[in-house]
């Protein structure tokens, strides 16, 4: 158990008024939180999501009695009036109700058994559907873009209504055609028997595979949700269900980040996927859950829990929720999870990545470094393979590729620039000319930490976001040093004069250092993926095509997905709970089975937890349910017939799989740090000269004790800034529940 685990736990135990350290506090799968009393055996909760966070006006609520309670005729009240006959018996002690019209602001909810006595009381906070909830003040500029958003009919949404992109809810229907392999547009109204190429699912008596398909929009995003459900079956809601749902949902991402800021986007992650929907599933998703659209997960959390709540309201509860999504969408999946347990109760994600803010920006900015000093600084003083040595990637055309991803970092437009240097990158056309340049310093600055202000606040009188972006002390191509790759003097020139960013993003010749409380905001808050919070009893199946030497370069590399698996690791002391597969054949078709059969494994593993009735923690439930045959693995694709290999996935290991698919490092991690890669700021300490295994003369010494005047990292010990994740379901604001101070 490292140290920093141990400081976490001495810091959960003496800090009673966090909301929660542990992950074991108990939730249902909505997220929600009942509120029982023993004395009165009465119990009201809200099933769609937290009391504290009701939105649009709507609850769905259940009263429960427990068995020392005559289930005797009894009042519900919502602030004064009689509400009882809005009630729908559920079972012998259980009834449920949709609640509307709920004024904005708080509301009490009272059950009474003795007539004027209130047995058991629960206020209901609700916020406008247009949000915000959680996430601190919304983004300015926004542009509205349901113009440009497509229906599954292949028709436009149409305009919005007001400023917060509402749009009239409405129902569609498509139906998977056989003869042409895609969706089609349906409607009862206009079909008087079926289409000759309607498709049909299930075993035995078959029904036909129509779709039904919810648009609208909660918290300014366009939302989507799908399920089989054949119109002359009649409406839905939470106690009329879709006889061909198999009360299952599946929650969709988009990835990307660059250009994902100050627009409402024009895709979801999509609901029309054939092979989950033909299980059962339904699937929904929203624009701002598309991280090329919106690059910020606070706000992708707060999504999730606003559209989940319209799902329940509309559906009722799901018996659990899968989250699933690649690169950017692994992003939202493990970040919700972690802080905001109960939104998910599994996920599925592929090409992942801890998350934005540390293991991805740290990587693409030190390639930016890299690419520029190997460039413009010291052309000629590398060879190709020093290059990509000091880098850590397989590929070297991988620096000047990931050099271009730090544009998400960058406010700058360089109008005949390196393109390796570019950024001020708008996804929007009417936002190109509001751009932030030294001519117009008060423009918009369309960059992560701008986009993710309400947490990292602004540099004093200036509305530049600060940013937890460090480099002091990091001594870059310490390990090819250490293995003779390059010169102690190729070393000492680099680290010399590598440099920093400015908060422009322009070299300088001084390293940056990272802002003491956007630092301390993103660890507390979770920005830096924690992983010993809702993580810590989540199933977890990350799988991944391996692209590490892929021409060209690319960022999606193994290294990422290990340093989740070590987060977890120092967190919870294993990470029993996560499963890594490499190099599948990754859909649900016979030729391409491995995804489908990564779903079916998710599915009798959540069921299996939530039929474990022990008294052990969510968390050991988590491990000891985990299927027998769902294990680490890789497939060997160099024979006529592929192969699967059950091996334990680890970073650096020895055994066939990391013979097939070896794991790279970053410049981070030639530079000493973790594989977890999650220290923003390095503590620093002395220079040794033993600590680089070659011999420097006094002269290189000298220099290097100046070029590190202020010490070099010691990547033994956490972050510098000696704070503590601070618990799930924290707020920024409206929401004073939770509120990170």
């Amino acid at each position: 158990m490292n140290s920093h685990y141990i400081k976490l736990s001495i810091f959960c135990a003496l800090s009673a008024l966090l909301s929660s350290c542990s992950s074991e506090e108990a939730v249902s799968t909505s997220g929600t939180l009942a509120f029982d009393s023993p004395d009165t055996g009465v119990s009201i909760a809200v099933l769609s999501t937290k009391s504290w966070l009701v939105t649009g006006g709507d609850a769905l609520v259940e009263v429960s009695l427990d068995e020392s309670v005559n289930p005797q005729p009894y009042t519900v009240k919502l602030n004064g009036t009689d509400v009882s006959a809005r009630f729908v018996s559920v079972s012998g002690r259980k009834r449920q109700a949709l609640l509307t019209n709920l004024p904005e602001g708080e509301s009490q909810l009272s059950v009474e058994i003795v007539s004027g006595v209130a047995q058991e009381t629960l206020i209901l906070s609700n916020y406008p559907s247009s949000g915000p909830i959680i996430s601190g003040p919304h983004e300015a500029p926004f542009i509205c873009q349901s113009t440009e958003f497509t229906l599954v009919t292949g028709e436009p949404l149409g305009p919005s209504t007001d400023l917060n992109c509402s749009v009239e809810r409405r129902i569609d229907y498509v139906y998977w055609s056989d003869r042409d392999s895609q969706f089609k547009p349906y409607s009862l109204l206009e079909i008087s028997e079926s289409p000759v190429d309607m498709g049909y699912v299930g075993e035995g008596i078959k029904t036909p595979f129509i779709v039904r398909v919810e648009t609208g929009v909660v918290n300014r995003a366009i939302y989507e949700i799908s399920m089989l459900h054949d119109p002359a079956d009649g409406h839905l809601d939470p106690w009329r269900r879709s006889a061909s749902w198999n009360n299952k949902l599946v929650y969709t991402h988009g990835g990307g980040c660059r250009g994902g800021w100050h627009q409402q986007g024009v895709v979801t992650g999509g609901v029309l996927n054939k092979d989950l929907l033909e299980r059962g599933y339904a699937l929904s998703s929203s624009t701002l859950n598309v991280f090329g659209q919106n690059c910020n997960d606070l706000l992708a959390s707060e999504t999730h829990i606003m559209l989940k709540e319209v799902f329940i309201e509309h559906y009722g509860v799901p018996t659990y929720t899968v989250a699933t999504g690649v690169s950017g969408g692994s992003y939202q999946s493990q970040q919700t999870a972690d802080n905001y347990p109960g939104v998910f109760d599994g996920i599925i994600v592929g090409l992942s990545f801890p998350d934005v803010t540390s293991s991805t920006i740290f990587t693409v900015a030190d390639a930016r470094l890299l690419d520029y000093y190997f460039k413009e600084v010291n052309p000629e003083g590398f060879t190709v393979e020093q290059e990509r040595a000091v880098s850590g990637f397989a590929e070297h055309a991988s620096i000047a590729n990931l050099s271009r991803g730090a544009a998400r970092l960058d406010p700058v437009l360089t109008v005949g620039g390196a393109s390796e240097e570019q950024g001020s990158e708008l996804s929007v056309s009417a936002l190109k000319n509001l751009r932030y340049s030294t001519s117009n310093p008060e423009g918009l600055r369309a960059t992560v930490y701008d986009h993710t202000v309400n947490v990292y606040g602004e540099l004093e009188n200036t509305a530049i976001a600060q940013r937890p972006l460090d480099n002091v002390g990091v001594q870059y191509g310490l390990a090819a040093l250490r293995e003779g790759k390059i010169s102690a003097q190729q070393f000492i020139d680099l680290n010399r004069d590598i440099g920093g960013f400015d908060r422009d993003m322009e070299h300088v010749a001084r390293r940056h250092s990272a802002d003491k409380f956007a630092s301390e905001r993103a660890i507390e808050s979770g920005r830096v993926l924690f992983g010993g919070a809702g993580l810590r009893s989540t199933p977890i199946i990350d799988y991944r095509s391996y692209l590490d030497r892929r021409e060209g370069g690319d960022i999606h590399m193994i290294v990422h997905q290990f340093a989740t698996r070590e987060r977890l690791i120092n967190a919870n002391g294993h990470a029993r709970n996560q499963v890594m597969q490499i190099g599948g054949s990754w859909g649900f078709t016979e030729e391409s089975p491995d995804l489908g059969a990564l779903f079916n494994s998710m599915d009798s593993w959540i069921l299996a937890v939530q039929q474990d009735e022990s008294d052990l923690s969510e968390s050991e439930k988590v491990v000891i349910n985990k299927p027998a045959d769902l294990t680490d693995a890789c497939w060997d694709n160099s024979r006529s017939t592929r192969v699967k290999i059950n091996q334990e996935m680890s970073y650096g290991g020895d055994n066939e799989c990391a013979q097939l698919y070896p794991a790279y490092s970053t410049p981070r991690q030639v530079a000493g740090a973790p594989v977890a890669n999650d220290v923003i700021s390095c503590r620093l300490r002395g220079l040794s000269a033993a600590d680089y295994l070659v011999e420097f003369s006094q002269e290189q010494l000298a220099e290097l004790v100046s070029i590190f005047a202020q010490g070099v990292c010691d990547w033994s010990a956490p972050d510098s800034h000696d704070v503590f994740h601070q618990g799930t379901w924290l707020s920024f604001g409206p929401s004073p529940v939770n509120r990170l101070q």
